[in-house]
């Protein structure tokens, strides 16, 4: 199903396809966003009017290059990657797709980065889209709203994990770190939000979108 609507609504193109090469060949995980869901970021960035994005978790750029490309020309977005050798193919990947005049790759653990982010004044961003390492995902949302505006919006990736997260007696950190997420976006009157199940090449999962509000 995930390559008829690929190839129906997302068909991927030479800078598509070859960032999705060079990650398997740098034996990268299969582990970031499919093309639907990519095409996915990239209408909400669109209909969000987006002129700067902020990605915390890079791996080979692929969900960047879909984000970027919803931007406007002086749009900007800056992405995290904790490991300097994805960031190193996320930034080959944007270069060859024409877009590292629009995207930054930043290199460190986001939770040392984002505060950088904060004294530079770098916000406010208009999209934050989080998709790196699951226990530190409440973290990152506390940051977002810390860079980012009334209307903005954060969509956070990674949030059924299979259903595991119904189990309150989990132990997995991922698990429980899903559960707090949804616990502080609950209680925080500054988010309106929703989560959705999706199903396809990327299994059982979900993604969460929360609209700053005023």
């Amino acid at each position: 199903m995930d390559d008829y609507l690929t190839d129906m609504l997302a068909p991927a193109d030479e800078a598509l396809t070859a960032a999705l090469a060079d990650s398997d060949a740098a034996g990268l995980p299969a582990i970031g966003v499919s093309p639907p869901q990519g095409k996915f970021l990239h209408l909400l960035a669109r209909v969000q009017g987006a002129r700067t994005v902020l990605e915390i978790g890079t791996l080979a750029g692929y969900s960047t290059m879909w984000l970027a490309r919803a931007l406007p020309q002086d749009g900007r977005l800056i992405s995290l990657e904790y490991d300097p050798d994805r960031a190193g193919v996320a930034r080959a990947n944007l270069a060859r797709a024409g877009l590292a005049e629009v995207a930054e790759v930043r290199t460190g653990a986001a939770l040392d980065t984002l505060p950088k982010l904060a004294e530079e004044d770098a916000g406010p961003f208009d999209l934050v889209f989080i998709d790196a390492d699951k226990p530190n995902n409440p973290r990152y949302v506390e940051w977002a709203l810390r860079l980012t505006r009334p209307g903005s919006l954060i969509v956070v990736d990674n949030v059924v994990r299979g259903g595991a997260i119904t189990d309150e007696s989990s132990t997995d950190p991922a698990v429980i770190a899903t559960r707090e997420l949804y616990d502080l976006v609950a209680r925080d009157p500054r988010l309106d939000a929703t989560a959705l199940q999706t199903v396809g090449g990327k299994g059982y999962d979900g993604m969460l979108l929360a609209r700053v509000a005023a």
